[in-house]
C-alpha cells in the first residue's frame, strides 16, 4: 500500500496543494463553514505536507527521542466564508526554521480566491513538552521547502 495517496494532494515548487470538500458536518445552521473547522483544514495541510516530503508523525514518536509538533501561535484572517458543497485548495508553505520553532503561511482558497490566511509557528517538542531542535531527517526533508 503506498503512504503517498492522491488524497494527501501536492507539491508545486514550494507549496503544498490539499483539496477540501465542504460537507453538511462542516457547516452551521447557515450553511456556512464554521469558524474552527478551517483550523482543522489547515492541519491537514500542514500534516500531508509533511507526510509527501517524506516526514511521518509516527516515524518521530518511534525515534530514539519521540518527538512531536505543539502549535504555540496561530494567527487567523478571515476573508470570506465557505459554504456547503465547496470545493477548497488548503496550501502550505513551510517558511524557516529556527531552533525548535517552525514558522509556516497558509491560505485557503475557493477559485483561486483566498477565503482565510493563516501565519503559525510549530514548535517541535519531546514527549515531556520541552522544546526540541528538529532530528537532521526532519531539517534535511524540510530543507527544499524552506525559504532560500
Amino acid at each position: 500500500m503506498s503512504h503517498d495517496l492522491p488524497s494527501a494532494g501536492r507539491f508545486e515548487g514550494r507549496v503544498h496543494i490539499l483539496p477540501v470538500r465542504i460537507y453538511y458536518e462542516d457547516t452551521d445552521f447557515t450553511g456556512l463553514v464554521y469558524h474552527a473547522n478551517y483550523v482543522r483544514y489547515c492541519e491537514r495541510g500542514r500534516s500531508d505536507f509533511l507526510r509527501l516530503a517524506g516526514v511521518r508523525h509516527s516515524a518521530l514518536l518511534e525515534g530514539e527521542e519521540p518527538l512531536g509538533f505543539a502549535v504555540n501561535k496561530l494567527d487567523l484572517e478571515f476573508v470570506k466564508p465557505a459554504r456547503i458543497d465547496d470545493a477548497l485548495v488548503v496550501k502550505s508553505m513551510f517558511e524557516t526554521i529556527r531552533g525548535p520553532r517552525i514558522f509556516i503561511t497558509q491560505e485557503i482558497e475557493r477559485d483561486g480566491e483566498t477565503l482565510v490566511r493563516a501565519e503559525l509557528q510549530v514548535c517541535c517538542i519531546s514527549l515531556t513538552g520541552r522544546p526540541k531542535r528538529p532530528p537532521p531527517m526532519l531539517l534535511e526533508r524540510l530543507k527544499p521547502f524552506l525559504e532560500p
